[in-house]
């Protein structure tokens, strides 16, 4: 017996002085399919999917990204950023990545919140005075635009924010009354502001009525562009320099701006949208000059003000992923992690969806019509960028185009589709 224990006190310490923390090591690095459970064989179908899609005239191009285990097995560009004179696409152009500054921003937000600046359960008001006397759009005229109102049952939290439940409409692209209301006031979407500032802007907002009730719902609005205001007023930093020095320069992430620098403007990708003769170049949408990222600004839209690329997005995905970790460096804890991509609207409808702290969440009936898995996030902007994560198959995938066309939902449905069928493990 004494030589039995001998033997085995030591195996025992051995095996318990260094758990392995699960994705702890997983930083992107570029490998092959095989390495990270995928079929070569069966991944090329994408390539010749995107190719057909360009030669038919469905898309002018695209940049794909598949990262399973922080393995990169797939990083291509398809198609031309210029139609005219058959440019190519490159891999590290620079696209508007529109919404998907919201995950950035919600990260943002619950940096702070661990660092005790707020609670989620924090009224709006707390911060920025003009949102105490809420009121509720009850008639709208659009004929001349009036309105009357009826007071709201509470005030708006943190949380109301965070989940696009406050009753907030979208400028520019929200509901007719919200669009008439907003533009009245000069509130836009926030893209190509140049005059006025951020904090003008949101502090008009909270005088400006509610679509609905707090919590009675899930409407898309302008939540993410107060957060970002509300950051700005928690650390003391602009919401520029927040994200430059708290995220994209630890991470990495040497291609995201709200202002592209000069030296890289050759990168930002031309936009395309399709008439009846196909897609044409455009230099305008949404009412602003789509060169916005060129152009100095001091206005820092959190729903929609970035431009980046495949791989720096990439990275961020990837960080979420290994649970608020990466190289070394924690930026969220992991149960923090863990609220952001849990449902938090309850029975509220978002379709087969539902909606985190910053992002859509599959459900299980959602996980029946494509072959992501339950609790995949995601999300994707106006100019046709998506991606998703996908935590049970430990996967991080982006495809970026810059258009508007007629069968965008085709592609992006049919992308998710070949993702998965190239898994061989």
């Amino acid at each position: 017996m004494k030589r039995l224990l001998t033997i085995l006190i030591p195996l025992v310490v051995f095996s318990t002085c260094h758990p392995r923390k699960e994705n702890e090591s997983l930083i992107l690095k570029e490998s092959t399919p095989l390495a990270a459970g995928f079929s070569a064989e069966r991944l090329a179908r994408i390539d010749s999917t995107l190719n057909r899609w360009v030669a038919k005239g469905w898309i002018n191009g695209a940049v794909g990204l598949i990262a399973r285990n922080g393995n990169i097995i797939y990083h291509k560009a398809s198609g031309y950023n210029d139609l005219e004179t058959k440019t190519k696409l490159k891999r590290d152009d620079i696209f508007r990545i529109a919404s998907q500054t919201k995950a950035i921003t919600s990260v943002a937000v619950m940096m702070l919140y661990e660092e005790g600046k707020f609670l989620l359960e924090d009224p709006v008001s707390k911060f920025i005075p003009s949102f105490a006397d809420l009121k509720v759009l009850d008639k709208f005229n659009p004929k001349d635009t009036t309105y009357t109102t009826i007071p709201a049952k509470r005030k708006i939290t943190i949380r109301d924010l965070l989940t696009h439940t406050s009753g907030i409409d979208y400028a520019q692209i929200g509901s007719p009354e919200a669009k008439a209301i907003y533009a009245k006031n000069k509130i836009t979407a926030g893209l190509d502001v140049y005059e006025g500032s951020l904090a003008d802007a949101m502090t008009r907002l909270g005088s400006l009525p509610l679509s609905h009730q707090p919590g009675e719902r899930w409407t898309y609005g302008l939540n993410t562009d107060l957060l970002g205001r509300l950051v700005e007023i928690w650390s003391g930093l602009t919401l520029e320099e927040f994200f430059n020095q708290r995220i994209f320069q630890p991470l990495g992430m040497n291609d995201t701006y709200f202002n592209v620098p000069q030296e890289k403007a050759s990168r930002l990708v031309n936009f395309f949208m399709e008439d009846s003769t196909g897609l044409k170049k455009y230099a305008t949408a949404l009412g602003g000059d789509m060169n916005f990222p060129l152009r100095k600004k001091s206005y820092f839209s959190g729903g929609g003000g970035l431009s980046s690329t495949v791989y720096d997005y990439a990275i961020f995905l990837q960080m979420l992923l290994n649970n608020g970790e990466y190289n070394g460096k924690r930026y969220l804890s992991r149960n923090i992690v863990r609220m952001m991509t849990m449902n938090q609207i309850g029975d509220l409808s978002l379709g087969d969806e539902k909606f985190g702290l910053g992002f859509q969440i599959i459900t299980e009936k959602g996980s029946t019509l494509f072959p992501h898995n339950i609790g995949t996030y995601s999300w994707g902007g106006a100019f046709s960028t998506t991606y998703w994560v996908d935590p049970k198959e430990k996967m991080v995938v982006l495809l970026y185009r810059q258009m508007w066309g007629a069968h965008g939902s085709d592609i992006d449905q049919t992308f998710k589709v070949l993702v998965y069928q190239a898994l061989n493990d």
